[in-house]
C-alpha cells in the first residue's frame, strides 16, 4: 500500500535522456549561481524574527541552519543528478518510495511554495511602508498589518500578491539580465549595510548572549538559539539550485560539492557579518512579556508590547518590519536606510513570482501523472500559462499575507520545505540500497554518515518550530490525503500502467534561478 505504485526510474530516464544538457558549468559557476538563489528575503525580512527567538544567538542559528543545509543538498545533489526531471523531490520519492509518499512531498510542497510566497509579500509590505514613513507619507496601520498586530488587513502585501499572480497569469517571465541585475542589487545592499554597522559596533550590545537559552529556556519549541535556527531556514532557500545543475556540471563528483558548500560557506558568512552589524550597532534583545517571560513574535501579546514601547519612544530592532533599513536609520544614514529599502522593494517581486511559479508547476506535474484533476493545469489559449491553478493559487496567497505575520509564515514554509528534504535523504539511503548499481552522476560522500544527519538535522528544525507551524503539516498532510484517496489514486496514470514522462519538460525542473551573466542558462530551482 505504502510502497506501490512506483514510477519506474528507468522510464523517466530515458525520457531525461533525450534532452540531456552539456555539462559546461564549473565550481565558480555554481558557486556563483547557489549565492544568487540563496541570498534573499530571509536575511531582509526575518533578522528582527530571529532577535526576538534568539537576541545575539541568532548568529549560532544562521550556522545551524546553514550546516542542516549543507548535509541535505549533498543528499539532494545525488538525486538531481540522476533524476533530472520536472518535479524533483516529488518525482525523486515517487521514483524510489511509490506514489502515496510522493503525493505527500508534492501536497507538501504545494504548501511551502504558496505560505513562502506570502511571507515575501509581507516582507516586501514591511519595507514598502517603512519607506513610505521616512519619505513622510503615514499609511494607516489598519491597512498595513493584519489582526495580530492591531490593524485590520495587510494592504500592501494583498496588492503585491494579487499583481505578481495577474502577472504570471499573463506569461511575464524574467529575463537572464534582470535576474543578474537582482542579484546584484541584493548583494550590494548587504555588502553596503555591513560596512556601515560593523565601524559602530559595541561588544557591550552582545550580552547577555543567548538570553532564551539554546531551547527557550522551557518557554516552549520556536524559541531559543535552534527555535530561531528553525525559522532562519528560510534565509537559506534556494540553496538546492546549486543541486538541480548537476545535470549540467562539468565533473559533478567534484564541482557540485564545492558549489553547494562554497555558496553556503559565502552566504553564512555574510549573514554572520549583517547579524554582528545589527546587534552591533542598535543591540538585539528580545522584547519580554509584561510578566518577564518569554513571547513569540508575531502574536497579539508581542505587538502590544512593541506599541508600548515605540509610544514611549524606543523601538526595538527586535519590532521592526524592515530590520536592515531600520538599524541604517538609526545610526544617522537614513537616506541609505531608504536605498536598503528601495533595494528590497525592487527584488522582493521576483521573489514572489519564482515561489508562485514553483507552486503552480509542482501542481501541473502532479496534474500531469493524474493525481490532481487536469483542469486544474489547463491551459490559457492567448497567454499559454496555467492560468487556473495560477489564479486560485494567488488568491490564496493574498489572502495568507492580509492576515499572517511573516515569521508565522515564514515557519509554516520551513515545515513543508524541511518534510520534503526529510523524504529525499531517505529516499537516497533506499536507493543505495534497493539500486545500488545504477549510474550516478554524483555521489553524496559518506551518504550513511551524512544522509542520517540530514534526517536528525530536518527532524531537529522541524521540532524546534512553533507549534500552530509544526500542526499544520499534518493537517495540511491529513487533508491531502482525503483528496488523493478521494481522487488521485483513483485516477493516477501509473495506476493506469501509463508511465510514460511527457517529453516538453523532462529536463525542467519547475521554478527559474537568477543565471549568472555569460553563462549557459542552468537547471531551475524546485523545492
Amino acid at each position: 500500500m505504502f510502497l506501490d505504485r512506483v514510477k519506474p526510474l528507468d522510464a523517466i530516464l530515458a525520457t531525461a535522456e533525450k534532452h540531456a544538457l552539456t555539462r559546461t558549468l564549473g565550481a565558480v559557476q555554481l558557486t556563483l549561481l547557489g549565492v544568487g538563489a540563496i541570498i534573499g528575503t530571509g536575511i531582509f525580512v526575518l533578522t528582527s524574527e530571529a532577535a526576538q527567538k534568539a537576541g545575539p544567538g541568532m548568529m549560532w542559528s544562521f550556522v545551524i541552519a546553514a550546516c542542516v543545509c549543507g548535509v541535505a543538498a549533498l543528499c539532494y545533489s545525488e538525486l538531481a543528478s540522476m533524476v533530472p526531471v520536472a518535479g524533483s523531490a516529488y518525482t525523486y520519492t515517487y521514483a524510489v518510495m511509490g506514489e502515496l509518499l510522493a503525493w505527500t512531498v508534492g501536497w507538501a510542497l504545494i504548501l511551502e511554495y504558496a505560505v513562502a510566497a506570502s511571507a515575501v509579500s509581507v516582507g516586501w509590505s514591511g519595507y514598502f511602508v517603512g519607506l513610505l514613513a521616512s519619505w513622510g507619507v503615514e499609511l494607516p496601520k489598519a491597512l498595513t498589518v493584519g489582526p495580530y498586530a492591531g490593524g485590520i488587513v495587510n494592504l500592501p502585501a494583498l496588492i503585491i500578491a494579487l499583481l505578481v499572480t495577474v502577472l504570471l497569469m499573463v506569461g511575464t517571465t524574467e529575463s537572464a539580465r534582470v535576474n543578474a541585475v537582482l542579484v546584484a542589487i541584493k548583494v550590494t545592499a548587504l555588502t553596503v549595510f555591513i560596512a556601515l554597522t560593523l565601524p559602530v559596533l559595541n561588544g557591550a550590545e552582545f550580552e547577555p548572549f543567548m538570553p532564551n537559552g539554546v531551547f527557550g529556556n522551557g518557554n516552549g519549541a520556536g524559541l531559543g538559539v535552534v527555535g530561531a535556527a528553525a525559522s532562519i531556514f528560510f534565509a537559506y532557500v534556494g540553496f538546492d539550485a546549486v543541486s538541480t545543475a548537476a545535470e549540467e556540471t562539468r565533473n559533478p563528483q567534484r564541482n557540485v560539492p564545492i558549489g553547494l558548500i562554497g555558496s553556503l560557506a559565502i552566504c553564512t558568512v555574510f549573514y554572520l557579518l549583517v547579524a554582528a552589524g545589527a546587534i552591533g550597532a542598535v543591540g538585539a534583545q528580545p522584547v519580554p512579556g509584561a510578566d518577564g517571560s518569554v513571547i513569540q513574535p508575531g502574536t497579539a501579546e508581542f505587538a502590544s508590547q512593541c506599541q508600548a514601547m515605540i509610544a514611549a519612544g524606543t523601538e526595538p530592532l527586535v519590532c521592526s518590519h524592515e530590520a536592515l533599513a531600520f538599524v541604517l536609520r538609526e545610526i544617522g544614514w537614513e537616506r541609505i536606510g531608504d536605498l536598503i529599502g528601495i533595494a528590497a522593494f525592487l527584488a522582493l517581486p521576483s521573489v514572489i513570482l519564482i515561489m508562485l511559479f514553483g507552486q503552480t508547476r509542482i501542481f501541473f506535474v502532479m496534474a500531469r501523472d493524474g493525481l490532481l484533476p487536469s483542469k486544474l493545469a489547463s491551459i490559457h489559449p492567448k497567454w499559454k500559462t496555467p492560468h487556473v491553478v495560477t489564479m486560485i493559487t494567488g488568491v490564496a496567497v493574498a489572502i495568507f499575507a492580509a492576515f499572517l505575520p511573516v515569521g508565522k509564515l515564514a515557519d509554516i514554509s520551513n515545515s513543508g520545505t524541511l518534510f520534503a528534504f526529510f523524504m529525499v535523504a531517505l529516499a537516497v539511503l533506499i536507493l543505495r540500497r534497493a539500486q545500488p548499481d545504477r549510474p550516478r552522476p554524483f555521489r553524496t560522500p559518506l551518504v550513511w554518515l551524512v544522509a542520517p544527519l540530514a534526517m536528525l538535522g530536518t527532524l531537529g528544525l522541524f521540532f524546534n518550530l512553533p507549534l500552530e507551524a509544526k500542526m499544520v503539516l499534518p493537517v495540511w498532510g491529513g487533508l491531502g490525503l482525503i483528496v488523493y484517496f478521494l481522487y488521485g489514486r483513483r485516477n493516477s496514470h501509473v495506476g493506469q500502467g501509463i508511465t510514460d514522462v511527457p517529453e516538453d519538460d523532462a529536463d525542467a525542473p519547475p521554478v527559474p534561478v537568477p543565471p549568472m551573466p555569460n553563462a549557459p542558462t542552468p537547471g531551475r530551482k524546485d523545492a
